[in-house]
């Protein structure tokens, strides 16, 4: 099949006919409900004008040229066969081995740092067939690197989109404009943002397999998207490069890959015939052969003969904070930049507790005891910068810092985070607080913890008057005074009773009692402290025969106190 290549910056492309008739007869095997073509309401907003007219700088691969070549109408193997990788299958659906590598390597290292997103690999190899012919057909060397560099024409608004240098050539050797570059074909304002160190290097290199499809797997997964939606699926490609042609070329080949695919040496993928044109090969050559003369773009103009390799290795410094997931890496300053999670590498293999014990707090304090875990890797070392979600949950009112329930912290270089102070509610009783590195299979670690009541360890009456009303009348405000260690006991539970005088006091029918809220006598009461510890009870009505009778405050803690009230008979 001779090579094609699509292009956003221009309406009826030569090349539709072809996809259309390929995405015809592949249709019945979409994913039920697949929008190809997601409305303008999903698409990114910043640094674009349309689905078929974008300005190029929205994308992560600036909207350059790509290969619209589809993959055969029959397709590679049986249906499900690709979990397993066959040995053999049609030459289309075989992958190189460091590319196909590069690509499950991406899937499992996003798998344990953003579950929630669940990328498949083999849209990573969708985008990576598009973009580049799989690396030109694999040629890597050992560590994943490209042979030569893979460089996109000059994005100079003649023909493409217009975007002038952002990396002083660091990248694509083009001090003028900016190329796309590297296997998955990031533009270097797009690289600066979302670059990788996918074979752990200590460099990232967009034309590394290894770094580029990890960058091209955190760029898919950005805004929180669930890959496995059809309609996240399809935001996400437009967000790669923002053209219907594209979707519709890139989930073509998706399909085929998701019904079989097998591993083939590198250097030996099959490329577009026509893959030496100098649009995505840069000065390189393919496994099949010298590269020819330079052809003509679909418009008709000739396409730019890309500039020789860059002179300096690409920097490595950190990537600075992305830009808006959904509309690429690559839009204007102007566009807002939330801070995604960070991600570790490699993948958090244990989460743990880091030395949080029992946690018990009175009714309105804070938890003396922070909660706080650790994450290591698979060999036991700290990982920084996993972020780690704590939960409160169960029947409490307890909350962290500003009443919240749920609190993300991202861990230190020692692999620890700690939850931010937590503060008991009113409601007593047990509950849990959960903590979950998040986007990650990991299990939970959880806390017991505790609220009690709080407490008086002594409680006075104040005032020294004997407390005495005549039979019928009411008995003047009976005060009382509750202490914890010597300090107020605010807001404690006092139950006042009525009893009797003998050894073993219950609660006395006779004499004295208070009335409920509906008026009835009644001989318990159930009361709070204030907030100086002080107690007052009102309304105590004198009732029975003449003498003196008992009042007993019972502090919550156990802390009592007994108050005569002496009842007397009326004048004759």
């Amino acid at each position: 099949m001779a090579a094609q290549f699509g292009r956003r910056l221009r309406r009826g492309a030569t090349t539709a006919a072809v996809a259309a008739a390929a995405v015809a007869a592949l249709s019945a095997s979409q994913a039920p409900g697949s929008p190809l073509v997601a409305s303008d309401a999903d698409q990114p907003a910043a640094g674009s004008t349309g689905a078929t007219t974008p300005s190029g700088e929205g994308a992560a691969s600036g909207n350059s040229p790509y290969f619209t070549d589809l993959p055969p109408l029959t397709t590679p193997d049986k249906p499900g066969t690709s979990a397993n990788l066959p040995l053999t299958g049609s030459a289309e659906s075989g992958i190189p081995a460091s590319v196909l590598a590069a690509y499950k390597k991406a899937q499992q290292t996003i798998a344990g740092t953003d579950a929630a997103c669940r990328l498949p690999w083999q849209l990573l190899a969708a985008i990576g067939k598009v973009e580049s012919g799989q690396a030109r057909g694999g040629r890597v060397d050992a560590q994943g690197t490209t042979f030569s560099p893979i460089l996109g024409p000059a994005l100079n608004g003649q023909g493409f989109a217009l975007i002038k240098d952002t990396d002083n050539g660091a990248y694509d050797g083009d001090a003028t404009h900016d190329r796309a570059v590297g296997p998955m074909q990031f533009i270097p304002s797009t690289w600066e943002t979302w670059g990788q160190d996918g074979n752990a290097d200590g460099r990232r290199d967009p034309n590394n397999i290894y770094d580029a499809a990890l960058a091209a797997g955190r760029y898919l997964c950005a805004g929180s998207r669930d890959l496995a939606l059809a309609a996240d699926l399809d935001r996400a490609v437009l967000s790669y490069n923002h053209s219907e042609e594209y979707l519709r070329t890139v989930r073509t080949w998706f399909d085929y890959y998701n019904r079989g695919a097998h591993e083939v040496p590198d250097g030996t993928g099959v490329l577009p015939a026509e893959s030496s044109t100098g649009t995505h090969q840069g000065s390189g050559t393919h496994a099949s052969g010298p590269s020819p003369s330079p052809s003509t773009s679909p418009s008709g103009s000739a396409t730019p003969t890309p500039p020789p390799a860059p002179t300096h290795k690409p920097p490595s410094k950190p990537s600075p904070t992305p830009t808006e997931p959904g509309s690429g890496p690559g839009t204007p300053t102007t566009t807002p930049t939330p801070t995604p999670e960070p991600a570790p590498t490699p993948a958090p293999a244990v989460l743990q507790n880091a030395g949080t014990g029992a946690l018990t707090a009175t009714a309105g304090d804070a938890f003396a005891e922070p909660v706080k875990v650790r994450v290591k890797s698979n060999l036991g070392r700290p990982l920084a910068k996993v972020p780690v979600t704590f939960t409160v949950t169960g029947d409490t009112d307890a909350a962290f810092e500003g009443g919240k329930r749920t609190v993300t912290r991202v861990t230190g270089a020692d692999g620890t985070a700690t939850a931010p102070v937590l503060k008991a509610g009113e409601k007593t009783g047990a509950f849990t607080v959960r903590a979950t590195a998040t986007g990650t299979p990991l299990p939970a670690v959880s806390y017991a913890a505790t609220v009690t009541a709080r407490q008086a360890d002594a409680i006075a009456r104040t005032g020294t008057a004997e407390l005495t009303a005549v039979a019928g009348q009411t008995f003047a405000d009976v005060t009382a005074e509750a202490t914890f260690k010597g300090a107020a006991a605010r807001r404690v539970t006092v139950t006042a009773t009525m009893i009797t005088g003998d050894e073993k006091p219950a609660e006395n029918d006779k004499g004295p009692y208070f009335t409920d809220d509906e008026g009835n006598p009644v001989r318990t009461l159930v009361l709070t402290t204030d907030a100086d510890g002080k107690l007052t009870l009102k309304n105590i009505y004198a009732d029975g025969a003449a003498g003196t009778y008992k009042l007993r405050l019972t502090t919550e803690g156990g802390a009592t106190v007994v108050i005569d009230l002496t009842v007397e008979a009326p004048a004759a």
